[in-house]
């Protein structure tokens, strides 16, 4: 299969010196403070797919304020728009291999049921998978150009097949009908081969090579061990796969399809997160996750030797991909203090083009804090990686409060990636310590696997010792620490909350769980693959597991609450839905803790249109100045929060 190889200056300090150590004088530069508006008018783009005659790259922005699609000359210049919608986002997949034709995708407002479209050149805009309620996922473009690949849901809801689609007449026919509930994770260009997995839990799954001639289904992997499928070689005889059988981290492998010979390639001290050949095989990409950030290789197939790339002094290099004759690579190019910017590179000229300046003009880039990497013993001696943003206006004179971030999942992690909330709440004057809690992916599946049945204990307590480093660092205001989250995050909030209720001085709650029966009970019907691996992790809601999940469910022991909560929520979840956040709000109250509910009509699991982010960003800043800082707090937290709520519903 051919792929196109896929993230108002309010107030001045004043100039002063501080004494150091041993009597030095350390000069300490003015701050600016930005508004969240300032912040949010940085631009966020994505993707990157060449025009046939490579004169342009396709790429996704939110500049209108929602995402929209835009072109953009190979040299750099202006943008222009492809679609100008006010209400649904679109996102750029790829150009068409021959022609000016467009492919794109869209769902509605964060309801992750996506369809896709293609933008004529004529300008008009085609659903060409347009079956209700189905779900539809771009695989690549096949050998000669005259088809793409697809998978759907239409057939089965809970399972994806693999489809082949005309570029003439948008007719499609099946080519792999998934009747056990495998994911498909690549085909050989010549249609023969499917890689297949199959999760068996949050951490391992099978792999599979089927062969369409033959019908015969082989597995590869012989124990216990997370696979995943790669890419296949140009000529089709091998699979290039990574694995962490007998290891903590993934390396990658080839497996001979004729042979079935399985050969080491490739192994770094981190995960290797994914590999992949360009059009014609001249070049091999790597991506290696170290130390929560990425590290890119871009090897010659032919000596196996990374080729060298451009220096960008202090940024990385956090995405890569080749146009189709493999002269010209797109590049973003950012940082923890900085957005990722898009830029082009002639590997014949050897000239780079910087196509976008994303962070807004009005933010000195000096006055944003590069992330750092610490590490910290948890209750039990086991070591947890964190990645921390100190205000540079903190100081041992100065000291500020602190937010502990936890990240979604469970399994994910915070990687050293560029976050306008979290640089706005650093700016505002509030360090963030953003932990990776045992759990968390990218630290060996050893790791991984410490929180499986542990929700809102172990990893809980690693959020705990989180806040006791904070409040040994004296540039923290250690009476003043409290703990925000997304997803899983907003869970360990409310778990936080809830079961060490003096632990945090206030919680932030982004579509957290609540309640794992009924989060559990109510997934998608299109996670069933990976459906028994999440109970396993988390517990079978349909078993005597439930005693367990009632105990670590927030929204059953909501007196226990008595420390100000702001919740946000997008009505449109189909992940965590909105009765969650409903419920948990209503239970709180009851206590007469200060509440305050943030609700979004047009948002999913995660807010997308700039408006909302503006409103939820400027919410949590006036949450925290209030009842973390302490600021202009209200008499009645009550009349307050109630405030809030019929502003935002």
């Amino acid at each position: 299969m051919k792929s196109k190889f896929l993230t108002l200056c309010i107030v001045l300090s004043m100039f002063s010196c501080k004494e150091g150590k041993k009597g030095q004088q350390t000069a300490q530069r003015d701050i600016q403070n930005y508004t969240i508006n300032q912040f949010m008018d940085n631009e966020a783009v994505g993707g990157g797919s060449f025009s046939p005659d490579n004169s342009n790259l396709l790429i996704s922005s939110n500049r209108s304020g929602i995402y929209n699609v835009y072109t953009i000359p190979t040299k750099g210049v202006e943008m222009t728009p492809i679609t100008q919608s006010d209400s649904t986002s679109y996102f750029a997949n790829a150009y068409f291999p021959n022609d000016n034709r467009m492919l794109l995708s869209a769902d509605g407002n964060g309801d992750e049921i996506d369809h896709l479209f293609v933008r004529e050149t004529d300008g008009s805009i085609k659903n060409i998978t347009p079956i209700e309620g189905a779900k539809a996922n771009f695989y690549g473009w096949s050998k000669d150009d005259k088809y793409l690949y697809y998978g759907s849901n239409k057939r089965d809801p809970k399972y994806f097949d693999v489809y082949k689609m005309s570029i003439d007449d948008y007719s499609s026919e099946m080519l792999y009908q998934n009747n056990d509930g495998m994911d498909f994770s690549g085909m050989s260009e010549d249609e023969n081969y499917f890689a297949l997995s199959k999760t068996v839990n949050t951490n391992d799954s099978d792999l599979f090579i089927y062969n369409a001639k033959t019908k015969e289904t082989t597995k590869i992997n012989d124990n216990m061990s997370g696979n995943s499928a790669q890419d296949f070689s140009k000529d089709n005889s091998k699979l290039y796969y990574t694995t962490d059988d007998g290891s903590e981290f993934s390396y990658l492998m080839s497996y001979d399809l004729n042979t079935k010979e399985k050969k080491k390639e490739i192994e770094k001290s981190w995960d290797i997160m994914g590999s992949g050949f360009t059009s014609e095989g001249t070049y091999m990409v790597v991506y290696v996750n170290e130390d929560g950030k990425n590290a890119i290789e871009v090897l010659d197939t032919k000596t196996m030797e990374p080729i060298d790339l451009p220096d960008f002094e202090g940024k990385s290099i956090t995405s890569v991909s080749f146009n189709d004759d493999e002269k010209w690579m797109r590049m973003y190019v950012g940082g923890s203090n900085s957005p990722s910017d898009l830029y082009t590179y002639n590997l014949d000229t050897q000239e780079q083009y910087k196509l976008t300046n994303v962070l807004n003009e009005e933010i000195n880039p000096e006055d944003l804090v590069t992330a750092k990497v610490i590490r910290y013993k948890s209750f039990d001696g086991v070591e947890i990686p964190a990645i921390y943003y100190l205000p540079h206006q903190a100081s041992e004179d100065n000291k500020v409060p602190a937010m502990v971030w936890v990240h979604g999942g469970p399994g994910g992690q915070t990687r050293q990636n560029f976050s306008s909330l979290i640089q706005y709440m650093v700016n505002q004057g509030y360090a963030v310590l953003a932990v990776n809690n045992r759990g968390s992916s990218g630290y060996g599946k050893t790791f991984y696997q410490m929180d499986d049945k542990n929700h809102g204990e172990k990893d809980l307590q690693d959020c705990v010792e989180g806040k006791n480093w904070l409040a040994t660092q004296p540039e923290i205001d250690g009476d003043k620490i409290g703990i925000i989250g997304g997803s899983y995050g907003g869970y360990m909030t409310m778990a936080a909350l809830t079961y060490t209720p003096e632990e945090f001085d206030v919680g932030v709650n982004l579509f957290g769980v609540t309640n794992w029966m009924r989060t559990l009970k109510s997934i998608p019907p299109y996670w069933e693959s990976f459906r028994e691996a999440l109970y396993d992790e988390l517990g079978d809601p349909f078993s005597a597991d439930s005693v367990r999940l009632k105990k670590i469910s927030p929204l059953f022991h909501t007196d226990k609450v008595t420390k100000p909560l702001i919740v946000l929520q997008g009505s449109k979840d189909p992940r965590v839905l909105q009765v969650e956040s409903d419920e948990i709000v209503a239970g709180v109250r009851k206590n007469g803790v200060p509440v305050e509910y943030v609700l979004f009509e047009d948002e999913g699991h995660g807010f997308i249109k700039k408006e909302n982010q503006i409103e939820a960003y400027s919410k949590i800043i006036e949450f925290l100045d209030v009842h973390l800082k302490k600021e202009n707090e209200p008499i009645d937290g009550e009349t307050s929060s109630k405030k809030i709520e019929s502003e935002t519903e």
